[in-house]
């Protein structure tokens, strides 16, 4: 059985009523996988499985917003702790390529701190 967090959720794919979080591993690559609204109720279940990915010592963290549908401001810090928090150990990729994602990221000028890739396989690019 898999590893489960105090709520009973399985901390390979967080879900909830906003939303969901997966990881996976890819070519050396963590991968999370966002869907639905990223904001208070799904950024905690983002940090838990950000400090999972980090454990596990990737070559680089993707997170990849292709399917949010709304992006808080609760989203955005979980966003800048991957980068630059405590358990930052790889280089973080965001993948944000529609008005929803990308323009909440430009207002806030993480463009300038974050990698930004228009597609999950750039991101993954060497």
């Amino acid at each position: 059985m898999g590893e489960r967090d105090v709520t009973g959720d399985s901390l390979d794919d967080a879900i909830s009523s906003a939303g969901s979080v997966s990881l996976e591993i890819r070519d050396g690559a963590a991968v999370l996988r966002v869907d639905g609204a990223l904001d208070l109720a799904l950024a905690p279940k983002l940090r838990r499985l950000a400090e999972r990915a980090a454990r596990l010592c990737p070559s680089v963290l993707v997170i990849d917003l292709t399917d949010v549908t709304f992006l808080a401001s609760a989203g955005m810090a979980e966003l800048v702790r991957a980068h630059r928090g405590p358990t930052a150990s790889a280089p973080l990729r965001v993948v944000a390529n529609g008005r929803i994602t990308l323009r909440p990221l430009e207002l806030t000028r993480l463009t300038d701190e974050f990698a930004i890739y228009p597609s999950l396989s750039d991101a993954l690019a060497p």
